[in-house]
């Protein structure tokens, strides 16, 4: 619990960062690279391509890392958060919103979606992989960043985390840099903000609080936030840091649901008395409510949450923008811990209210589709 807390430790760290960041911006000196260090990037490259097919096989190379170095705490709260993102994708095929959203939209949301997930993982597990190796050799390699098109805000950063081994600024940095890697790249796109921020059913998702990060730990229980403001950088950036204080406070009991429960994209993974991976609906029966205080009436049949896999084939990305996001000091001001307090991360109310409306919701569309 301490690493949440420790204001002095962080002010340090803020400024040492800072003095770090200047002396590369100034530094214009370029690194020729050896036929050695060539093939490893490439290494890097293939492998983050071969784990980066779908949001099943990312979610799975998360935790893997974070088994192999429990010290990389961001790489256990990218597994969760992708666990969501699947849990999302699969949401456009399930009960739910194949009645709220039309073939076309659906297909939009999910390649925003799967754009964010991939664009995120083959920013963030070169990083891993590299530190992994800065391992085996006994020496910081993340000089080698820049190669792979990485921010210089997360060189300063592995350097700084090579020498204190401070997991907590490590986390908010990574936090930082992926949302703002995201924020031009997806946010901001053209494309995306017409087919997907901008319409009424992506609007409507705030207002119903659909947007829901959940943490599944023991038989049934959840824990999580709720990002209201999705096109706010600042708010992103303030979610993930009470998700990593929500996921590390009770670090063990989310760490074995992780490990016993494989992701299938599937909301079955985590509710399997509200959801299941086959559809129980029979063709022509017309749709009733089943949600009651987060419970299924007497004889209701489950919502149905496919595996994502079943439901979404592989995409072939086009190749990640390039460019350095880094251009604000100001975005050091997230590493500091002020104003934190406990956060309880209950969610489990919010959320059965959310299924209650969304379930509202899909059964007035339907009704009134009967009489357009």
């Amino acid at each position: 619990m301490g690493v949440f807390f420790i204001r002095s430790k962080q002010k340090t760290a803020i400024d040492t960062i800072k003095d770090e960041l200047k002396a590369k911006l100034n530094n214009s000196e370029s690194h020729s690279l050896t036929k050695e260090e060539q093939g490893l990037l490439e290494r890097i490259k293939r492998d983050t391509r071969e784990l980066n097919k779908n949001n099943i096989s990312r979610t799975k190379a998360y935790l893997d890392i974070y088994q192999k170095h429990p010290e990389i705490h961001w790489a256990f709260l990218g597994h969760m958060v992708s666990r969501n993102g699947g849990w999302n994708m699969t949401d456009l095929k399930g009960d739910f919103l194949t009645r709220l959203l039309t073939e076309k939209e659906r297909n939009d949301y999910f390649t925003f979606l799967e754009r964010g997930n991939w664009l995120i993982f083959q920013d963030a597990y070169p990083q891993l992989l590299l530190y992994s190796e800065s391992l085996k050799r006994g020496k910081p390699l993340f000089y080698l960043l820049s190669f792979l098109n990485i921010s210089i805000f997360m060189d300063s950063i592995w350097n700084y985390f090579w020498r204190r081994q401070d997991p907590y600024i490590l986390t908010l940095a990574l936090i930082i840099n992926e949302q703002n890697y995201l924020e031009k790249r997806v946010i901001q796109n053209q494309i995306y903000q017409q087919d997907v921020l901008g319409t009424l059913e992506f609007k409507l998702q705030d207002t119903l609080s659909f947007n829901h990060i959940l943490f599944p730990y023991r038989k049934k229980s959840l824990a999580g936030q709720t990002l209201h403001q999705f096109q706010s950088l600042h708010e992103r950036i303030l979610l993930g840091k009470r998700l990593y204080a929500v996921l590390f406070q009770n670090k063990d009991a989310f760490v074995k649901w992780a490990k016993d429960h494989h992701h299938t994209g599937s909301r079955k993974d985590y509710w399997p008395h509200i959801f299941n991976n086959v559809n129980e609906g029979i063709p022509g029966i017309p749709y009733q409510l089943r949600m009651n205080a987060c419970k299924l009436k007497w004889g209701a049949r489950r919502i149905y949450s496919p595996d994502l896999l079943s439901v979404w084939k592989n995409v072939k990305h086009q190749e990640a923008e390039k460019g350095d996001w880094f251009s604000d000091w100001q975005v050091l001001d997230y590493l500091s811990n002020h104003n934190e307090t406990q956060i309880t991360g209950e969610i489990e109310y919010e959320y059965c209210k959310t299924l209650e409306r969304l379930e509202l919701a899909a059964l007035a569309k339907k009704v009134i589709t009967l009489f357009d």
